[in-house]
């Protein structure tokens, strides 16, 4: 773990109060055992981040424990792909499960057992009744449901009926599992809710064809964590309706342990979605290009584009735990990685946009290793050698023939510093037929090496690659992957992705890099100097030309444009 994640850093927030006090007072005999339980339909995102930074945390700073659940119960949409990416996700956040790796789908038999218990009490009984029905005789907010005429049914043979359905004698939708509770409570969710229904023709990834009835999530949970010695179950606030329910199922069920739900605020971040339908259809539809897109707020996504594990973990401590809904701003998302890349990521020059550039008066046949520091306030990150020749590669915004005094690069007949290198002159623009400028003729001044010309000033200082030495490569500009802060605001009849940002994604293949970055690593983010901080694409690894990922830019590119009112 980071210094990041140390406990005397992590601000309190109210499930800490709450743990504080259970402490104080001796429950759960003091223990701290939280749990993450993911549904493996899908890859995680940033909303999965915050809660899997607070339950492990929790347990870390409690000297608790914290488990790894799947909440596989739903096999339609499920497959081993989720589960093992999930898996590397966590991990990769720096979080270890050690042995207590578990699956809804481990409790099957047991929660069939708790579900045989529950009618032969009259608390469960199979309805017949299909959604259409089932939904006409729920009721609404303000009127009370009404009871299925199968509610009646004797415990025998509801008990008949349930084991017919395990044994696979009914087709799918031809009757559920209820618990009997009360369709007249004014919480939904305790009118009748469905424990168990039918589901045939799917393979399990853990149980096989073992099943064809499965138990639904607000029965499965309950009993999940309360065989796993669960003591607080920290869920999301759209689960504090269901509390009741959850509370329900354990009060009337023969187990040991009765786990304390707590729910706080899932993160809503600007420019973002997090809904995994959504996020599913992103993919599915093809509007990105995979799970691990570079511009998904998966954590797959985000570790491909370049952010880092502990930049993701101190997000989540400065968001901190509420029970307030909101919208984030991305930009403290965006602050967290700058802030941890500037500190850690070493310097290299790249040109995004190549013009040549002739020094007239630096021998033709002469080349020079320049030593460069590779990171300015960092000495222990030592020094590198960047080989200097003739003809060098410098960016097209970095001259204009004509510029007034707000333009510190380079102009016809002014003077820049190159960096880490000499101070050039201007002499002489070359340019095609149609007009446009092709090369850049300069002379250099050999006595600047390190050192400020006398008498004369500088206007500033431009990056550039050696023409013969420098590697060509391709660089990928991410951008936000909406155009709008509230991604999931729509006109009248449109959809969310109508709110697409179209430049979210720029392709440069022209690109230029300073032979140190051949020897570029996976997950070791640079700055390019004076461009922004970029990582190779983990995908692409290995692959020539060389392609760079733009993690960020080095300061808020769209504060200026929100403020003038769009992109």
């Amino acid at each position: 773990m980071s210094e990041l994640d140390q406990s005397d850093n992590t601000p309190t927030n109210f499930i800490r109060q709450i743990i504080d006090q259970d402490i104080e007072q001796g429950k759960h005999d003091g223990r701290v055992h939280t749990r993450f339980p993911p549904e493996p339909n899908g890859y995680l995102h940033i909303g999965h981040a915050k809660s899997i930074v607070l339950n492990f945390g929790i347990a870390r700073d409690y000297e608790g424990l914290c488990n790894l659940r799947f909440d596989d119960t739903n096999p339609h949409k499920e497959n081993m792909e989720f589960v093992e990416s999930i898996q590397q996700d966590v991990r990769w956040l720096g979080y270890d499960w050690q042995e207590r790796l578990f699956y809804a789908s481990d409790y099957f038999q047991q929660l069939y057992d708790f579900a045989v218990e529950l009618i032969k009490a009259g608390k469960a009984y199979v309805c017949d009744l299909d959604g259409e029905q089932m939904r006409a005789y729920r009721g609404t907010l303000k009127e009370p449901g009404q009871e299925s005429p199968y509610r009646s049914r004797s415990v025998e043979e509801n008990l008949d009926l349930f084991a017919r359905m395990k044994a696979g004698d009914f087709a799918d939708g031809e009757r559920v599992l209820r618990a009997k509770i009360d369709m007249a409570s004014p919480n939904m969710n305790m009118r009748d809710p469905t424990l168990y229904r039918i589901r045939h023709g799917v393979i399990h990834h853990q149980t096989g064809e073992a099943w064809c009835i499965y138990p639904m999530y607000d029965y499965t949970h309950p009993v999940s964590d309360a065989l796993e010695g669960i003591t607080h179950s920290l869920c999301t606030l759209e689960f504090e309706d269901h509390r009741p329910l959850y509370d329900w199922v354990l009060d009337n069920i023969t187990i040991p342990s009765h786990p304390q739900q707590i729910e706080f605020s899932r993160l809503n971040l600007e420019y973002t979605v997090l809904s995994k339908r959504k996020l599913t259809q992103l993919v599915d539809e093809g509007f990105v290009e995979g799970w691990d897109d570079p511009r998904m707020p998966t954590i797959a996504g985000m570790k491909r584009r370049g952010y880092s594990a502990a930049s993701i973990r101190e997000f989540c401590r400065r968001i901190g735990i509420t029970k307030s809904d909101g919208l984030v701003e991305i930009g403290m998302l965006e602050t967290c990685i700058r802030e941890d890349l500037d500190a850690r990521a070493p310097r290299r020059m790249a040109v995004m946009h190549p013009l040549k550039l002739v020094i007239e008066n630096y021998p033709d046949d002469q080349q020079e290793m320049l030593e460069a520091a590779n990171h300015p306030k960092d000495e222990s990150m030592g020094v590198r050698q960047i080989p200097f020749s003739r003809e060098i590669i410098i960016d097209q915004a970095d001259f204009r023939e004509q510029a007034n005094k707000k333009f510190k690069r380079l102009v016809t007949g002014g003077e820049v510093r190159l960096r880490n290198a000499y101070v050039i002159k201007c002499e002489e623009v070359v340019k095609n037929n149609q007009g446009d400028i092709v090369e850049i003729r300069c002379s250099y001044d050999p006595d600047t090496l390190g050192k400020n010309p006398e008498g004369r000033k500088v206007r500033g200082v431009i990056h550039w690659v050696s023409a013969k030495h420098g590697v060509k490569g391709e660089v990928r500009l991410y951008d936000r992957l909406f155009k709008q802060a509230n991604a999931d605001k729509v006109e009248e009849g449109g959809r969310f992705t109508d709110n697409l940002n179209p430049d979210s994604l720029r392709t440069l293949t022209e690109c230029y890099f300073e032979p140190a970055l051949v020897d570029a690593e996976v997950e070791q983010a640079y700055q390019f100097e004076r461009e922004g901080y970029f990582i190779l694409d983990s995908v692409e690894a290995g692959r020539q030309p060389m392609v760079f990922n733009r993690v960020i830019t080095l300061r808020d590119s769209w504060a200026k444009i929100e403020k003038g009112g769009g992109k």
